[in-house]
């Protein structure tokens, strides 16, 4: 496993599981979130506060390649790091099955920010992410 910035542990439930009994798609990308919105949180830096003072973190792009599935009740670890890139903060991802450490998701998502409705760059989140 390579190093990264940030991780968080989180355990499958049972509803985020498809008829086939593994991790529906989609829900890989709620991992994703999550993390990066704790990630904030372990910065400081509360999602919600920074929309009420008009500063929007979007989602811009994703791509994502499925390695192995993830069950209901089984342990991951969902890790990450992250550059910026002109206006675009990239984040990469990745989700390990525990205790195997097994990859199971690798994903690259580029986000932006939007301020007051614009597209603009966020001295807040530079600041942050310049650590």
């Amino acid at each position: 496993m390579k190093d990264y910035i940030y991780k968080l542990q989180m355990t499958v439930r049972d509803y985020e599981c498809d008829v086939e009994g593994i991790v529906n798609n989609a829900n890989y990308l709620h991992y994703m979130e999550h993390t990066r919105h704790q990630f904030l949180l372990s910065k400081g830096i509360s999602f919600i506060e920074l929309h009420k003072r008009g500063i929007d973190a979007v989602v811009a792009r994703v791509n994502m390649q499925y390695k192995a599935s993830l069950t209901p009740d089984v342990d991951f670890l969902s890790c990450l790091n992250v550059v910026k890139e002109g206006v675009k903060y990239v984040f990469t991802q990745d989700i390990y099955r525990l205790p195997d450490m097994k990859l199971c998701v690798r994903g690259k998502v580029e986000t932006v920010t939007v301020v007051n409705g614009k597209l603009a760059e966020s001295p807040e989140m530079d600041a942050m992410f310049a650590e």
